[in-house]
């Protein structure tokens, strides 16, 4: 007896601006009830306390969330120095205090030592699973956790405003897997003082950005089914950084078994050993990679 689906087959990309308070994995539950879908995931997790840009990926587009994880990430986030927190945010108490508040000019003179790649131990309080549970959940139980040192990249770093004295806001584009509490934390401590986060927003993950969101309220209110999928996006969509050909219906059917099919009928002289989109009839068929003799699929999708 085969065992019966749950949810439609729905595809394509769903991006949310999330909430304060939630977590990655409630949006994920949320918004599959909301949509009957039978399958779907989202990238790049945000903790509760962070807000922004989330992309759920629907159906098919689950095989493309490694393309938009590893998407360089950004954020606008709120210093606050002066003290710092056990979790390096609003989420818990302050445990420490100093009295150094550093000027704009020192703030300035230290951003450049945090562009590149650079050292970080990210906090207890985190959404990293040790031994299958996330660090936060341990921590909030009275659980000691240690997380290893990792290397992340800072592609960018600005100084957007003094807000107020001992205050600021900042911009950062960085690699995925980059905490940006304890960016805060050691910028912080960089200058002699001590910092913890008073907002934290993500403004882009990989090539979605702000712009492409919708608020979780807004869904709500929505009541038919089929007009939230007015604001699915085709799984094209996260793909806008590499090319794409269009392949014929009997080609097409080829990739989706498998199969290769030969570059002579196409105009791919300047796409040899690339990855390459493959689509027919403006959806996508498969990720292929072109050499000189084929053009191979590394993943295929199925409607």
């Amino acid at each position: 007896m085969s065992r019966r689906r749950k949810g439609e087959d729905i595809n394509g990309w769903l991006i949310i601006d999330k909430p304060a308070g939630m977590g990655s994995t409630d949006v994920v539950n949320l918004t599959r009830k909301m949509f009957n879908a039978n399958k779907n995931g989202h990238t790049g997790t945000l903790d509760p306390f962070a807000t922004g840009v989330l992309p759920i990926a629907f159906g098919e587009a689950t095989k493309l969330i490694p393309q938009v994880t590893d998407g360089i990430k950004e954020y606008e986030f709120i210093l606050c120095f002066g003290a710092e927190t056990a979790s390096g945010d609003t989420e818990s108490e302050i445990i420490n205090t100093c009295n150094k508040l550093p000027t704009k000019e020192e703030i300035l003179e230290v951003i450049p030592q945090f562009i590149g790649n650079i050292k970080q131990v990210p906090p207890a309080y985190s959404a990293i699973k040790i031994n299958g549970q996330r660090a936060y959940d341990l921590v909030r139980k009275g659980k000691t956790v240690e997380i290893p040192e990792r290397i992340v990249t800072i592609y960018d770093m600005q100084l957007l405003e003094i807000i107020s004295e001992g205050k600021a806001k900042f911009k950062v584009q960085c690699s995925k897997g980059t905490y940006v509490r304890t960016l805060g934390m050691d910028l912080a401590k960089k200058l002699g003082s001590l910092g913890y986060l008073t907002a934290l927003r993500r403004t882009k993950c990989g090539v979605f950005a702000i712009d492409d969101t919708i608020l979780l309220e807004k869904l709500k209110n929505i009541v038919h089914i089929d007009e939230r999928k007015e604001y699915l996006l085709p799984l094209l969509t996260s793909l806008r950084d590499i090319a794409v050909i269009a392949v014929s219906e009997e080609d097409a059917g080829k990739l989706k078994q498998g199969q290769s099919v030969s570059p002579k009928f196409y105009n791919v002289a300047h796409l040899i050993n690339s990855e390459v989109a493959a689509v027919y009839n403006g959806e996508l068929m498969a990720i292929v990679r072109v050499d000189e003799r084929r053009i191979a699929p590394i993943r295929v999708f199925n409607y």
